[in-house]
């Protein structure tokens, strides 16, 4: 009998945690798993609890929540046979929905209950792993907004981004990737290991998390007036064909910056070093997908 062990964030997304509860009580396949139900308490005890279960001889581990929940859960995994598995309950979650898992908690449950394991890329920045998305710029600053922010969801998301573009300033990065400089000057640039950035919005959208490499993209700032233009792009899976978006394929990239500021990790604020090295780790992870 395998065990499963599921870690719930309790504050992720808009509360789903009682709902995620009954679902597994009323789970159909309950006899046929040993489960355990663990909680996170605070920022950082995901990844603890993850690598506890790991040594107590888990077979699957299950992030309930969101994009950053499923980051820190998946830490531990990555480099181990034990296998990742996903119900979305966060706010965004846009590796669960570039992997087309349903946030309806008994068809997420039917994908785990279903066993297909497929190994999937990671990708370290700095010593830092991400699954999905890390980025600079304006996009780690609404992820430090978004996370000092008291409510969850998609407003509160739009209400930060309006509120923070007008006055934000591009700024200047040198970037080298697989070798070769480039130095922009842009509003933010995002590492696409998945297409998504979370509420339906895809940022890359040739990006694969089984291809070996990571897509970075380079946005420029619109004026504010015309910013709705790219609004369209993004959720039609166009945003490369747009002027003001370049996407470079590489393995192994340098990110030069002037100020030792925030990325954004996963959806989550995470204050690194001014100079970044994000490297692609091929086929690192074991993950239930549909």
């Amino acid at each position: 009998m395998k065990k499963i062990v599921f870690i719930i964030n309790p504050i992720s997304g808009i509360g789903q945690k009682k709902k995620v509860e009954k679902a597994i009580e009323c789970w159909d396949a309950r006899n046929e798993f040993d489960i355990e139900i663990l909680y996170t308490q605070r920022a950082g005890h995901a990844p603890e609890l993850s690598e506890k279960a790991l040594k107590n001889g888990a077979d699957i581990i299950v992030a309930v929540g969101g994009d950053g929940s499923i980051n820190e859960v998946s830490q531990p995994l990555i480099g181990t046979d034990a296998v990742l598995g996903i119900i979305p309950a966060g706010s965004g979650n846009g590796l669960a929905t570039f992997l087309k898992i349903s946030k309806n908690v008994k068809k997420a449950l039917e994908i785990i209950r279903k066993g297909n394991v497929k190994r999937i890329d990671t990708v370290m920045i700095n010593e830092t792993p991400f699954v999905s998305i890390a980025g600079v710029g304006f996009d780690a600053l609404v992820a430090k907004r978004f996370s000092e922010f008291p409510f969850r969801g998609f407003w509160s998301y739009l209400h930060i981004v309006l509120k923070e573009y007008i006055q934000y300033k591009p700024k200047k990065y040198r970037l080298i990737i697989d070798g070769i400089n480039y130095s922009r000057r842009a509003l933010f640039v995002s590492m696409a290991n998945s297409n998504q950035f979370g509420y339906n919005t895809t940022i890359a959208p040739d990006a694969s998390i089984y291809d070996g490499l990571v897509d970075i993209c380079i946005v420029r700032k619109v004026a504010w007036y015309k910013a709705f233009m790219l609004g369209p792009y993004l959720l039609q899976n166009r945003i490369d064909k747009s002027k003001y978006v370049e996407i470079i394929q590489g393995k192994e990239i340098y990110i030069l910056r002037k100020r030792n500021k925030v990325v954004n990790i996963d959806g989550e604020a995470v204050k690194l070093k001014k100079n970044l090295k994000v490297k692609i780790v091929p086929q690192s992870l074991n993950l239930l997908v549909p």
